[in-house]
């Protein structure tokens, strides 16, 4: 095989292994079964939620072992416990609490950690000069997979209506397995010292030289700043997810739609829009980060992200602006694992975003933690529209924090983090940037 085909086999294999991992946006599909059975709104995101955290807790985990175990079998250990997890969720009807929190929650979220990092580090090393684009590429499987798993459960396939909550849990996992293992087949790292043909390496471009280790990032105020648009941007967004089927049909129904008419709307807004919106999101806004740079797109997508959520409230109860608010705040959404990988390696050195990026990513399953559950607390009080403000807000927020991000230099990873000398690197960054565009004028 040659090196070229390999690195579009890569491209392959990492969508493959992401459209599995995107199994976990496929809840909302089991939560209408759930709760016929006795669940409350807060215990169906309670699994949610521990899924999500522990998916971000494990991928730490992952990022170091990541050169230890290597690619191919950090990918295949992941698909194989991702489908013990629904396997573990299968039994008693697929309803008894304790099972699908363990099963889902804990030992799918581990899967879903221990394999999502492969794609993205593998990725970025055959693609050194389109980051954005082979981030959105290898997580575009995540935003599509959703739509594919929640349409065979329901409308398209029928797995639940015809099988049961149980067995469709049982299918999912033996088939997460199989293509996850099929896929970490082509997991590899490109040769020693490859560069694809006319790439201009970092090094002589006389940026983002420097790889910075964990520790050194976990000390520079761009981690931080970073870490608190994703908790935002991405925890408002797994709020959507875990409340598009329950809220927008509540909402119907008040505004005098049948609740079966109602309970169909909502699931193709999840199942459709949304979606197909996350997934062509995460290649959109990875192409886009590319071309108008990852801050720009950054606070971009958080800022439209807050003001669409603050709109969501009045857009909700009819059917087509409930379709096209489902499509942008997904669209929006995908946006968050295109970015923030290529935004990581901007700042922290593209060799080292395999350690690094799972440090950021832990944000995501803090957003996920607080988020959701937020979301089905205000939810169980009759106040979905107070969710949904809330987190438009905070995202408005995550926009400015993204703002104040610069690449930052050597030196800050050395000391504490102190507000004097951010603001003080802040300025060397100013003053560097125009010693250049002067360099640039006499040139």
């Amino acid at each position: 095989m040659s090196v070229l085909a390999s690195r579009w086999r890569v491209a392959v294999g990492a969508l493959l292994i992401q459209l599995c991992l995107g199994a976990i946006y496929a809840w909302s599909v089991f939560t209408p079964e759930l709760k016929a059975a006795g669940w409350s709104k807060l215990d169906t995101q309670i699994v949610f939620s521990v899924g999500l955290a522990t998916f971000a807790v494990v991928m730490v985990l992952a990022g170091r072992k990541l050169t230890d175990w290597g690619p191919r079998r950090l990918a295949l250990l992941g698909g194989l416990t991702l489908g013990l997890g629904y396997l573990i969720a299968s039994p008693l009807g697929g309803t008894n609490f304790g099972l699908v929190l363990l099963g889902v929650g804990l030992v799918g979220g581990a899967g879903i950690g221990l394999a999502y990092v492969v794609p993205i580090a593998v990725g970025m090393r055959w693609f050194p000069d389109h980051k954005g684009m082979i981030t959105g590429v290898a997580v575009a499987g995540f935003g599509f997979g959703a739509m594919g798993w929640v349409k065979l459960a329901g409308s398209w396939g029928g797995l639940i209506d015809s099988l049961g909550l149980g067995s469709t849990f049982a299918i999912y996992g033996v088939a997460f397995a199989v293509f996850v293992v099929l896929g970490s087949m082509w997991m590899t790292m490109p040769p020693a010292g490859w560069a694809p043909a006319g790439y201009e390496a970092p090094e002589a471009l006389g940026e983002g030289a420097e790889d910075f280790t964990p520790r050194q990032m976990l000390r520079t105020p761009q981690f931080h700043l970073i870490s608190l648009t994703f908790l935002v941007s991405a925890g408002a967004g797994l709020m959507a997810i875990g409340l598009m089927k329950l809220y927008p049909t509540e909402a119907l129904v008040e505004n005098g739609f049948a609740l079966d008419r109602a309970d169909a709307i909502a699931g193709t807004a999840m199942a459709v829009f949304f979606s197909i919106a996350n997934g062509v999101g995460r290649l959109a806004w990875g192409v886009l980060g590319d071309k108008l740079g990852r801050k720009v797109s950054v606070v971009t997508m958080a800022a439209s992200q807050g003001l669409l959520l603050l709109l969501f409230t009045s857009m909700a109860g009819n059917e087509y602006t409930l379709y096209l608010f489902a499509a942008l705040i997904g669209f929006n959404f995908g946006g968050n694992f295109a970015l923030f990988p290529a935004l990581t390696a901007d700042e922290f050195g593209n060799g080292a975003v395999g350690k690094n990026y799972p440090w950021v990513f832990l944000a995501y399953g803090a957003g996920g933690i607080i988020f959701p559950i937020l979301g089905g607390w205000l939810g169980d009080a009759g106040n979905f529209p107070l969710a949904f403000s809330i987190a438009g807000v905070l995202c408005m927020l995550g926009a400015i924090a993204s703002f104040l991000v610069f690449p930052p230099h050597r030196d800050e990873a050395q000391r504490p983090f102190s507000v004097h000398g951010f603001l003080h690197n802040a300025h060397l960054f100013e003053r560097d940037q125009q010693d250049d565009s002067r360099e640039l004028q006499r040139a």
